[in-house]
Order: C-alpha cells, then structure tokens, then sequence
C-alpha cells in the first residue's frame, strides 16, 4: 500500500517541502513582483535591445513579442508549481520531483553557477561605468565596493533586502516610464521646437521586415536572453508572506508589465530612429532620447544604467544563495551552506555565492576582456536549459496532481496545450540558434557544462544509493 505524501495544494503525490526548508516569510507581494522585475530589466533592454533592432529592424517587435510569450508561459507554469510548493530550490525542487534527484540537482547548480558569473559581470559593467564618469577611480576597486555593499545588504535579513531591491527596481522603472512619455511626446509632436520623426521610421528603410524572417530569428536570438532572470520570482515565493496568494498576484502584475515595460520601450526606440542607425549599438535609449533633444539624455541614462545594473545584482545574489542553501538542505551541496542565522538569512550561502563573485572581478582585473567573458560565454545559454526542464517538470507534476486528486490554488493557462506550445517554441529557439554560428558555440559551450554538472549529480546519486543499500 502506497502512503500518500502530499500536502494539501502540493503539485502531485510527492512534492512536500523537505524538512526546514521553509525559511522566514517577511517579503511581500510587492517585494515579489520588483525583485523579478530587477533581475530581469538590466543591460538586456537598455542597451542590448539595440542589437536586436540593427538585426531584425523594426520586425524586432515580432521577436520580443515570440520571447516574451515564451517568458509570460514559463513564469506561469513555475507560478503554479511555486504556489503550490513554495521553497528556496524551486525549478530544482520541481525537477527533482519530477524527473529524479540528478536531474534537479543538475539544474539547481546549472543556475547558481549562472547567478554567480552574472553577480560579477554585473559589477564590473556598473563599474567600467561609473569609473567612465568619475575621472581618477579604479574600476576594480569600484566593483568591490559595490559586492561587499550588496553582499552586507543580502545579510542584513529578508524584509530588509525586500524592501531595498524594491526602491531600487522602482528607479529603474520609473526611468521606463519617463522615457516612454517623452517617447510617445515627441513622437505625437507635442515637444516644443523639435520636429515629430512620424511613423516613417516603422516601413522606411526596406520596410518593417527588411531582413525577412531570418532577421526575427536573428533579433529573437538576441533578445530571448534578455529575460532571464524572471524565474527569481520563484525561488523568492519561499520568502514571501501567503506564498501561495502573492505568487498568482505577483505572476500576474509581472507579466503585463512584461509587455510594457519591454514592448513599449522599443516600439517608442524604432519608431523614433531609423533600424539602421549607428547610435543604436552603443545606447538605443540614450540614442532616442537624443533624438529628442533631451539635455544630458547620456548622463543620465548612464546612471539609469548603473542602477539597472546594481539592482540586477542584488536580486541575483539573493536567488544564488536560496538556491544553493535548498541544494545543502537537500543534501546536494556542503551541509555547512544550509546554515541561517536568527533572521532566517542563510548567511553561509550568501558568503560562498559572493566568494565567486569576488574571484571573478579579480581575475577580470587581471585578465581583462578575456576570463569574464569566457565564463559569460559558457552559461549564456543556462536559462534555456532552466526554463525547458521547468516546462517538462510542470507538465509531470501537473499530471500527478489531477491523478491524486490535489486541486491547485493557481493554474497554469489552457493546460496542457499551452505548457506542449512553449515546449515546442522554446524548441524552435534552440534550434534557430544553432542555425547561428555564434549562439552555436554558447549553446555547445552551455551543453557541455550540463553534462558535465549531470555526469557529477548521477555519481553522487549512485554512490547514496549505494550507502543507503
């Protein structure tokens, strides 16, 4: 006789959180829903968007609406498996459910690995940045300084590093916002002395697909990474208050924000600036707003940039030391990381995942252009691989929970067509980018660490079972 293990509203039988792994709950709804937005809204839209543009031209909105469908998608399966199984190792929880303890073990390290790399690139870009504007600054010792600033604020407990990353992905939002207004004025010739640019911009210069299809692949390539880093919003539901109520609210606000925070930014860019200029590849915001005839328009997106940045970090950091905490609880990694201290904060966590960080800014000050964008190279292509195990781990769950009879507090959309459709264009993505001789080699680079994280994850596995046998 089998002994049904769930809880009421787990996904399936055998989804109970592990022992101890529920930590404080002192974030909120909101906390939720900005901490995803600041992971996600980075140099990926401020500055990367441009290539996307240049590559697809103003049919580039077709690629973001494809990326941001697969994104709006992904967050709503992990939505329904976070609300249902609110905990620190989320994706990976999910996956070992679902698909075995390498397999989630695998996927848990595959990101954490991810975050760390990402933590370091991102203090160095604020850096470079900040150091560009303050003459006589080292930019090493800036990136430092800003680590150790957000390594003591990860430190400092839940409710406090919930409501800082909060005001702080505010800025950035607010900086979207203010860009959007003056996009759409200057575009409806409502800016004093400044000629309107019209729509000519959207069907000028070879028209709105210029490039054909081939150029949507191209900028879809280009701007699909720019969203990674949503699926924070799961790893966080763990440390919200009423997980199971705010992960649908926070699911919900993020996606349509998703649309105009993203979509609109660039549908303003390319109707204001022809696809094919040259001030797109180093700033399509700054460029833009230019074009406006905005005063200091570079200053100030550069602090928007640097802000964007140190927020992104901030949020990383969090996710990387939750991530790699669940993994020590679950036996997966040293025992000593699944240690908290008197506010919940799992302090050896944070510390080993800010170590690498720390490791990398060094090696980037010693190897410049060379270490850091190796490392970024091989985990580029990590939250592909995150996010297709999430879809086949919701799509196993999901099934279990209607077999057991678990009904779920929030559901995924038009199950399981829906979940089968973003499997198949998540598919279609990995195929198009080897169809590109540079994704190729991110994405062979990114399967290779897989393995090589999996091959280490089913050893581990064997040599338990053998202890345990």
């Amino acid at each position: 006789m089998t002994t049904r293990t769930s809880a009421p509203g787990s996904t399936g039988p055998d989804t109970a959180v592990p022992a101890g792994s529920t930590p404080v709950r002192k974030m909120r709804a909101r906390h939720l829903v900005f901490m995803s937005l600041g992971s996600a809204i980075g140099t990926g839209l401020f500055v990367g968007s441009g290539a996307g543009i240049q590559a697809a031209g103003p049919a580039v909105l077709l690629s973001f609406l494809i990326a941001g469908t697969m994104v709006i998608l992904v967050m709503r399966m992990m939505g329904e498996m976070a609300a249902a199984n609110p905990t620190s190792g989320a994706f990976s929880v999910y996956a070992e459910k679902a698909l075995g303890r390498p397999v989630g073990t695998t996927i848990g390290w595959l990101w954490w690995l991810q975050l760390v790399i990402v933590i370091a690139a991102e203090a160095t870009a604020a850096a470079a940045i900040v150091a560009s504007m303050w003459p006589g600054s080292q930019q090493w010792v800036l990136a430092l300084v800003f680590i150790s600033l957000f390594t003591a604020i990860n430190l400092g407990g839940v409710a406090s590093f919930g409501e800082f990353e909060y005001w702080f992905a505010l800025l950035k939002i607010l900086a979207i916002i203010v860009f959007l207004a003056i996009g759409v004025a200057f575009i409806a010739g409502w800016l004093p002395n400044v000629p309107a640019p019209g729509l000519s911009n959207l069907t000028g210069n070879g028209g709105f697909m210029p490039h054909g299809w081939s150029g949507v692949g191209a900028g879809l390539l280009l701007v699909v990474f720019a969203f990674g880093g949503t699926e924070i919003v799961a790893v966080a539901a763990a440390d919200t208050e009423n997980p199971g109520t705010n992960i649908a609210k926070a699911i919900t606000s993020v996606v349509w924000r998703i649309i105009i925070f993203y979509i609109g930014s660039v549908l303003v860019i390319i109707t204001i600036l022809p696809w094919d200029s040259e001030a797109l590849s180093t700033g399509p915001f700054v460029a833009a707003l230019a074009a406006a005839r905005v005063p200091g328009a570079d200053v100030v997106m550069a602090v928007v940039i640097v802000v964007a940045l140190l927020s992104a970090l901030n949020a990383n950091l969090y996710g990387a030391s939750r991530m790699v905490f669940s993994l020590a609880e679950r036996g997966r990694a040293p025992k000593a990381l699944a240690r908290k201290g008197a506010s919940g904060v799992p302090r050896a966590a944070v510390l080993a995942s800010v170590a690498f960080g720390f490791a990398a800014v060094v090696l980037n000050y010693l190897y410049p252009e060379t270490v850091l964008m190796i490392l970024l190279n091989v985990v580029g292509s990590s939250c592909l691989v995150v996010w297709g195990v999430s879809i086949v781990s919701q799509i196993i769950l999901r099934r279990r929970a209607e077999a057991a009879g678990v009904e779920l507090s929030f559901k995924m959309w038009a199950f399981p067509w829906l979940s089968y459709f973003a499997l198949a264009l998540l598919a279609g993505i990995v195929v198009l980018g080897f169809l590109d001789p540079t994704v190729r080699i991110q994405l062979l680079a990114t399967l290779a660490l897989t393995c090589i994280l999996g091959f280490a994850a089913w050893l581990l596995d064997r040599k338990e079972t053998r202890i345990r046998g």
